[in-house]
């Protein structure tokens, strides 16, 4: 409980316009003191940087009822034990806080009383071995605060070594806890210094990511208002917009009407900007966390069950809505004047609409999560998603003669909402297949997942000219132009998926379908007609073998940073390397390196290994070739989105040219390719 409402406190209270500042207050080192032969004092030290304060456990002796209160979160420890280890260890007594630079004062935030350090705090932990030869391992819990916005709390790893591993006491501080010049060699085989930046003048433009990223975020917008404007179209919302507007414009008939329903239309695109704020601090904690979430086997796997349900709540078998007590409490304070008043009536629209938002806004999440820009695709999809939403309400109290020429709510409200769950019921796929992809099971490969959604847009056609009907539905006597044309589209849809499984001999693959890149599995990944690689080029997906080839037969390296479950990848893959121009470069030119920041095959046992944070302070721990390469990209190249390409001279580590991210250009693809290869010509010349 005192860990939900700090990080609740910490959403609420963390200044939106700093979201995205990556904060590292706090820099820990460990060591430790030989009391006896087998008797040791552990050592944590917590350097804060000034204006912080991390907080006690004293906190719990000031009288405080923390199951009531909202309370910091004091620091914690946790050893890790298995049955073997605890026959070696002992943990002599409890943790002890070292009271230097400790005080106890009212904290401007939890107005409460309570005690915590300043620019250092120190722990202390007595612990007897039995044995000469043990790493003594686990993590610690920290939360910190300003006088003005709170953290969340974070873990970090801590190992102490003794006997042949330990050397010097010294040794056992946590940046040196292990060698991480040999730790890089051994994964990577180089350092991050050999790295040789480029000195090209062709082709320089090393800002196609940024470039990119913001492209992204306004297409991400528009979806979210193009998401936005559908939910409008729903049983749940759309008879919302002549009643709520008729209030605002019959209780004040002049410009206060109008400034007032101006307001709630904003204030309901501020409810679902919000919504997105905590994504923010996920990110900021690590830039990688999104990526990781999104490619989680068993979040994906979930995400295909929570949007089946989705389909099925819009065919009409059941309703989706939150809490009956969160429509009361936010509809209780509606009667308070002034903007409170309409904040809560827009809050409270969010609310009982979530039976027809809620799907659209978890597609959104999804699909968001999967984005190469982090949390602020997610607020631009909400902001967009809410501008939408709460625009009609604005327009309409403006120009209140148009609610006239609104349509009557009727059957076709519920038609949409059918038709959005078979999409619904199309996207589920896409994450089922995610899980596939990144967990190697096999399942859903590309033929399969084009004959499935064949099926589901064929029978959208069906429903939508009357043949299928679904609970609530009575018997279509006419079917409206509109409808008719919406079923011709389903059906071209469904022709235009089965192209998809005719088989291009001379390509030796099946046609790649423009409009399901990244949606789709990889045309490689085939029952009949399987490739290791993107259109059937030679590739390595280890970067040490790779190297290795390209130095023996003396070609540049195509560095590929991808992912399965990469929408820009395959569009890239799919639409411009099978081009043959670029294909031909690509074939005899380069080396491709691909490197999977989402493959969740687990590491061997020697590699699994602790690095250094690209972000933040403390260490995490490699376990899958997902992590290695997510890694790797980010500590050598300080970018941690894909795709991202970068030219690479195999002997000195070179970069031969500016990188790039994704670039749906062509032209400007093959100049990236040809600069690079010059570059590399003109070194061997010299």
């Amino acid at each position: 409980m005192r860990f939900l409402y700090a990080i609740i406190f910490t959403f609420l209270f963390l200044p939106f316009s700093g979201i995205s500042q990556i904060y590292n207050p706090v820099d820990w080192n460990f060591s430790k003191q030989k009391i006896s032969d087998n008797t040791y004092e552990l050592i944590f030290t917590a350097d804060i940087d000034s204006g912080w304060a991390m907080y006690s456990n004293d906190i719990y002796d000031n009288g405080v009822d923390c199951d009531v209160e909202i309370c910091p979160i004091p620091v914690s420890f946790e050893f890790n034990k298995n049955n073997e280890q605890e026959r070696y260890f002992r943990l002599m007594g409890d943790i002890v806080e070292v009271d230097e630079n400790k005080k106890t004062s009212q904290d401007p935030i939890f107005l409460m009383e309570v005690t915590k350090f300043t620019d250092r705090a120190t722990f202390k932990q007595i612990i007897e071995i039995d044995t000469n030869d043990i790493d003594v391992t686990g993590y610690l819990t920290f939360m910190v605060c300003d006088d003005t916005k709170c953290l969340p709390p974070t873990d970090v790893e801590f190992v102490f070594s003794f006997g042949q591993s330990n050397k010097k006491d010294s040794e056992n501080k946590m940046a040196h806890v292990q060698n991480f010049t040999q730790t890089n060699l051994s994964l990577y085989g180089l350092l991050p210094e050999q790295i040789i930046d480029e000195n090209s003048d062709c082709n320089n433009e090393n800002d196609t990511v940024i470039q990119n990223e913001d492209k992204s975020l306004i297409s991400i917008f528009l979806l979210g208002l193009i998401g936005g404007f559908l939910a409008l179209l729903t049983p749940c919302v759309f008879p919302m917009i002549p009643l709520t507007v008729s209030f605002f414009t019959k209780k004040n008939e002049n410009s206060k009407g109008i400034f007032n329903a101006l307001l709630y239309g904003f204030f309901i695109f501020l409810v679902y900007l919000v919504l997105s704020i905590p994504f923010h601090l996920l990110d900021s904690i690590n830039p990688d966390i999104l990526n990781d979430i999104s490619t989680n086997v068993y979040l994906n796997v979930l995400f295909f069950a929570v949007f089946l349900v989705f389909a099925f709540s819009f065919f009409g078998y059941f309703e989706l809505t939150l809490p009956s007590s969160w429509t009361n409490k936010s509809a209780s304070k509606e009667s308070s004047t002034g903007f409170i008043g309409i904040f809560f009536m827009a809050l409270t629209l969010a609310i009982v609409s979530f039976s027809c938002t809620g799907p659209i806004l978890g597609t959104l999440l999804a699909g968001s999560l999967s984005g190469d820009s982090g949390a602020w695709q997610l607020t631009a999809g909400m902001g967009g998603f809410g501008l939408a939403l709460g625009l009609p309400f604005a327009l309409f109290a403006m120009f209140p003669n148009f609610l006239n020429k609104l349509p009557k709510s009727g059957g076709w409200l519920n038609t949409v909402k059918v038709t959005l769950g078979f999409i619904e019921l199309a996207l589920a796929l896409k994450f089922l297949s995610n899980a596939d992809l990144v967990a190697h099971w096999g399942i859903l490969k590309i033929e399969l997942f084009l004959v499935l959604w064949f099926i589901i847009f064929f029978l959208m056609g069906v429903y939508l000219l009357g043949k299928i009907r679904f609970p609530k539905e009575v018997k279509l006597e006419k079917i409206s132009n509109v409808r008719l044309f919406s079923a011709i589209i389903a059906f071209g849809f469904s022709v235009y998926l089965a192209t998809g499984l005719i088989y291009n001999k001379d390509k030796q693959s099946y046609n790649a379908l423009s409009l399901l890149s990244g949606l789709a599995p990889p045309l490689g990944y085939s029952y009949f007609s399987p490739k290791d690689c993107p259109n059937d080029l030679n590739c390595f997906k280890d970067l040490k073998s790779g190297i290795d080839y390209a130095q023996k037969v003396n070609k540049p390296i195509l560095l590929d940073f991808t992912g399965y479950a990469c929408v820009n990848c395959r569009k890239m893959e799919e639409h411009i390397w099978p081009l043959p121009n670029v294909d031909k470069l690509l074939r005899e030119n380069f080396i491709l390196i691909s490197l999977y920041v989402d493959d969740k095959k687990e590491l061997p046992a020697e590699e699994q290994l602790f690095v250094k944070r690209t972000s933040g302070k403390g260490l995490r721990k490699l376990q899958n070739y997902g992590h290695k390469w997510a890694h790797f990209q980010a500590q050598y190249f300080g970018v941690n989105s894909q795709p991202f390409y970068l030219i690479m001279d195999p002997n000195n580590y070179q970069t031969l040219n500016a990188p790039v991210g994704y670039l749906p250009d062509a032209n400007q693809y093959i100049s990236f390719l040809e600069c690079g290869l010059s570059e590399f010509k003109s070194i061997k010349q010299k």
